[in-house]
């Protein structure tokens, strides 16, 4: 038996490039458009361009769309003092706010956190100066508070 021969499709020959200087000179030349004439600067008045908005409606902004963090690594009811295990002051300011959890952590602002945590020193070091002014002393350079203080027990207003 005689096998039939599958026709096998030729190959398309690729078509030569050809250098600028080999080209044909005998094809007629391009006509160039004539130059438009531009008006002089100051003569030249801009008119707004109109806008057509009718059926048209803008996409808004929306500038009140918060960026994603990512998933979560850790969940709400994640324990604080395994989470920082190593950080032993940050340890001490949740065990000073008396909360446990992520979820406490979260109802929090960095600025209320500092408030919170500041207030007990600035009442500490007011105490402090007060009575440093009862015994005629005064840290350094508070001596003005502490003749203020004086005249105020004086006077009675406190």
């Amino acid at each position: 038996m005689a096998r039939k021969k599958t026709a096998v499709p030729k190959k398309k020959k690729r078509a030569k490039t050809v250098k600028p200087s080999a080209r044909r000179t005998n094809a007629p030349a391009k006509k160039k458009a004539p130059a438009k004439k531009q008006p002089s600067k100051k003569s030249v008045k801009k008119k707004p361009a109109k806008k057509n908005t009718a059926g048209k409606s803008k996409p808004k902004k929306r500038t009140g769309k918060r960026q994603s963090l990512g998933r979560p690594r850790v969940t709400l009811d994640a324990r604080l003092d395994l989470l920082f295990q190593k950080d032993y002051q940050a340890r001490e300011v949740f065990e000073f706010l008396r909360i446990t959890t992520v979820r406490e952590l979260e109802e929090f602002a960095p600025d209320e956190v500092i408030k919170k945590l500041a207030g007990p020193l600035y009442q500490t070091v007011q105490r402090i100066r007060k009575t440093m002014a009862l015994c005629n002393r005064s840290l350094a350079g508070d001596r003005d508070f502490a003749l203020e203080f004086k005249q105020q027990l004086t006077s009675g207003r406190l």
